[in-house]
């Protein structure tokens, strides 16, 4: 039998990361389970140093990209989610994306992780890395990683439906 108590989908706001949180809100929604979403800001206080040790951005820049990102994030939840999933929406300040999502999922207990893929090639995969990659093969739980668009097994509840009669 397969327990799961509490989704993290991670996302970065794109259409894999959409395509993700359609999966993360169905499966906690089949399981019982709680959603958490999750976004990670670059923490650019820790990037913005002149070649003279001097600090060249402003904390309240900062301030604002998380704020911005909350805006987002609280955006992509509805109020049903809130209420009947208990969603909730993060944003953490971090240089790796993928620490940070591995970090908290193993302090919160998360029982499934779900996040989007773009599905780089080859070469862009060798100079850039993957977020999902580095999750996939850190984190204390399962990860499904999803594609846009790929193979759909999450329907509209109308296609459930009409395919059931």
């Amino acid at each position: 039998m397969i327990a799961l108590k509490k989704v993290l989908v991670a996302t970065d706001f794109s259409q894999p990361s959409e395509a993700a949180l359609a999966y993360g809100r169905e499966l906690a929604r089949t399981f019982g389970a709680s959603l958490t979403l999750l976004h990670v800001v670059d923490n650019i206080l820790t990037r913005a140093y002149g070649a003279d040790g001097m600090v060249l951005a402003d904390q309240g820049l900062q301030l604002e990209i998380e704020k911005g990102a909350q805006h987002e994030v609280d955006a992509l939840l509805f109020d049903e989610d809130r209420q009947a999933l208990g969603a909730v929406g993060l944003v953490l300040t971090s240089n790796s994306p993928s620490a940070a999502i591995v970090f908290y999922a193993r302090d919160a207990a998360i029982d499934l992780i779900v996040i989007g893929t773009h599905g780089r090639g080859a070469i862009a995969q060798l100079l850039m890395g993957s977020v999902a990659e580095r999750v996939v093969r850190l984190a204390p739980c399962p990860v499904l990683t999803v594609r846009n668009p790929e193979h759909e097994f999450v329907l509209p509840d109308a296609l459930v439906a009409v395919a059931k009669a």
